[in-house]
C-alpha cells in the first residue's frame, strides 16, 4: 500500500523579458532629471568614476573649439558617438511595431476619438513620474543574482521599509509573515543594504550611518567606531567623553563627526514627492530680430572630460592587466556619462524647436491659441520612440514670453472646428474661462447654454465634456455661481 507522496518533475520555459543594462538605466535617468537634479546626479558619477573630471569655467571655451579627434571631448559630430535612446530601446519599439502591425493586419487600426486619445496620452505621461523609492530598490533586486527565494525576501523587505528607507519590522517578524527561513531573509537583508541609496534597509540610525561608511570604505575608520561603539555619546555630542574613551584627540574625534555629519539620516526620503520643488525652466524661448531662438540651461550642468593622467598610465603600458582593464572600462563609462549628457542637451533642444513649429501660435498670441499636439507626432518627426519623448519631457520646463509652462503643456489632444481648424483641450478650457468670467453674474450660463456658444464658434462639444472641463478649472456649476443683490 502506497501511501500519498510528493511528485517533483523538471519543465524549461522560455520567455522573453526586457533586462536594462546598468549604462542604459543610466542614460535613461540623466535623460528624465530635471536640470535643478541634474548637478547632483553628475556629482555621483565624478565621485564614482577617477576617470572623470570636471573642467574648469576657463577650460570650457577652449572645449568648445577642440577638434573632434580629441579622445578626451564628446565630439557632435561624430556619427559613431551618437547616442539615440530609441536605439537602445530598440526591443521596445519592435515589440510596438509588431503589435502596430498585428492590429494593421487585422484591421484594428481606427481613428481614436479625443476621450480615447486623451486616455491614450495619460498613458505616455504616466510613463514619466518619478520613480519611486520601492520602484528604484526592486530594479535592482531584480537584476542581482540571487535564488529565487532571496529575491522574493528582498521583496517584503521592500516592501517594509518607510519613507526614511528603513525597516518596519524585525527580521523575524518579515520572515515569520512571509512564512521564509529567517537565514534567507537575513541574506536578502545583507543584499538589500548594498543596493543604492546607501545606507538603505537600516534598522535604525546607527546603521544607517554604518551603512554608509561600509559603503565609502570607512568600516574600520575611527567614524564607524565612534558610532558602533558610541552612539549615545555621538547623539549628544559629548566630544571629550568620546576623546577619552578612545584614547584619541579631540580634534581627530571632531573630523570625524564632521565626516559623520555629511551622510543622510533618512536616504529614502529623496525619492519622496516634493510638491514644493523650486521650478528652473531647462530651457528658454524669446524672440531675437523676429526669430525664436532656444536656449538650453546650462548653469546647472558641469562640463566633464575624461582624465588625460589615466589616459597616460594606460598609454605606458607599465599597469597590470586587471589595472589596466578597470581603467579602460571607467574611461568606457565615462565617455558614456558624457555623450549621455550632451545627447539629453540635444534631445530637449529638438523637441523644443518641434514645440515651437507646431504651436507657433501659442508663443506669439498666448494659451488660447494652444492646438493639439502629441508625443507620437514629435516621436515621428525627430526619429526616436514616444518613450524617449516622454521622458525628455519628464520633469523639464520652459520659460516663454507667456510664462513658465512644464513641457508636456504643450501635448494635448484637442477637437476640429468646422472651419477645419484643430483646437487644443486647454485652448477649449481658456474658452470656456472666458466665456464664465463675462457673464452676467444675476443669470450665469448653464454648461448647455456654453455648449451653445462654443458651437457658434465651430466647436461641438458634448455637455457632460463641458463639465468636465469646468469642474477642472474649479468652477462652480451655473445654480452655485448666481449672486443676488
Amino acid at each position: 500500500m502506497s501511501g500519498p507522496g510528493l511528485n517533483q518533475s523538471l519543465h524549461q520555459r522560455q520567455t522573453q523579458q526586457l533586462m536594462l543594462a546598468p549604462q542604459m538605466r543610466q542614460s535613461l535617468k540623466i535623460l528624465q532629471v530635471a536640470a535643478l537634479d541634474l548637478r547632483a546626479t553628475i556629482q555621483e558619477e565624478l565621485q564614482a568614476n577617477p576617470t572623470l573630471e570636471e573642467m574648469p569655467m576657463d577650460d570650457v571655451s577652449l572645449e568648445k573649439n577642440a577638434t573632434s579627434g580629441d579622445e578626451n571631448s564628446a565630439p557632435d559630430d561624430d556619427p559613431r558617438e551618437e547616442m539615440d535612446f530609441s536605439r537602445d530601446m530598440q526591443m521596445l519599439e519592435k515589440i510596438g511595431q509588431d503589435w502596430r502591425d498585428h492590429m494593421s493586419d487585422t484591421g484594428g487600426v481606427r481613428q481614436m476619438s479625443s476621450e480615447e486619445e486623451e486616455r491614450r496620452q495619460h498613458f505616455y505621461d504616466s510613463l514619466t513620474t518619478e520613480t519611486s523609492l520601492q520602484q528604484h530598490l526592486m530594479e535592482q533586486a531584480e537584476m542581482a543574482d540571487c535564488p529565487p527565494q532571496v529575491l522574493e525576501s528582498l521583496r517584503y523587505l521592500i516592501g517594509s521599509l518607510d519613507d526614511r528607507g528603513y525597516l518596519t519590522s524585525s527580521l523575524s517578524d518579515i520572515a515569520l509573515l512571509a512564512q521564509l527561513p529567517l537565514p534567507t531573509v537575513q541574506e536578502a537583508s545583507k543584499l538589500l543594504k548594498t543596493f543604492d541609496p546607501p545606507g538603505i534597509g537600516a534598522e535604525d540610525l546607527g546603521d544607517c550611518l554604518l551603512i554608509q561608511l561600509n559603503h565609502q570604505g570607512r568600516g574600520k575608520s575611527v567614524a564607524a567606531r565612534i558610532v558602533r561603539d558610541h552612539f549615545e555619546l555621538l547623539v549628544r555630542r559629548r566630544i571629550p567623553d568620546i576623546s577619552r574613551k578612545m584614547g584619541l584627540s579631540p580634534e581627530i574625534i571632531q573630523e570625524s563627526i564632521e565626516i559623520i555629519g555629511t551622510l543622510d539620516p533618512a536616504p529614502g526620503r529623496r525619492f519622496a514627492e516634493d510638491s514644493n520643488r523650486v521650478v528652473v525652466p531647462d530651457v528658454t524661448v524669446e524672440k531675437d530680430n523676429g526669430e525664436w531662438q532656444v536656449l538650453l540651461n546650462q548653469d546647472y550642468i558641469p562640463r566633464l572630460r575624461l582624465s588625460a593622467t589615466y589616459r597616460d598610465l594606460i598609454a605606458k603600458g607599465k599597469l597590470s592587466k586587471q589595472e589596466s582593464d578597470y581603467l579602460r572600462e571607467k574611461l568606457r563609462s565615462g565617455k558614456f556619462i558624457i555623450n549621455a549628457i550632451e545627447q539629453r542637451q540635444r534631445t530637449i533642444e529638438r523637441i523644443t524647436r518641434e514645440i515651437i513649429r507646431h504651436q507657433a501660435e501659442f508663443f506669439e498670441e498666448g494659451v488660447s491659441k494652444l492646438k493639439p499636439l502629441t508625443m507620437t507626432q514629435i516621436a515621428d518627426i525627430i526619429g526616436v520612440h514616444e518613450t524617449t519623448v516622454s521622458r525628455a519631457l519628464a520633469n523639464k520646463y520652459i520659460k516663454t514670453p507667456h510664462g513658465v509652462f512644464e513641457m508636456k503643456f504643450f501635448f494635448t489632444s484637442g477637437y476640429q472646428s468646422d472651419a477645419g481648424t484643430a483646437v487644443a483641450n486647454t485652448s477649449v478650457k481658456e474658452m470656456i474661462a472666458d466665456i464664465i468670467a463675462g457673464e452676467d453674474p444675476g443669470a450665469p450660463r448653464s454648461d448647455q447654454e456654453i455648449v451653445g456658444l462654443l458651437q457658434e464658434k465651430g466647436l461641438k462639444i458634448a455637455r457632460r465634456t463641458v463639465a468636465k472641463y469646468r469642474e477642472e478649472l474649479g468652477l462652480l456649476p451655473s445654480n452655485l455661481r448666481r449672486r443676488y443683490d
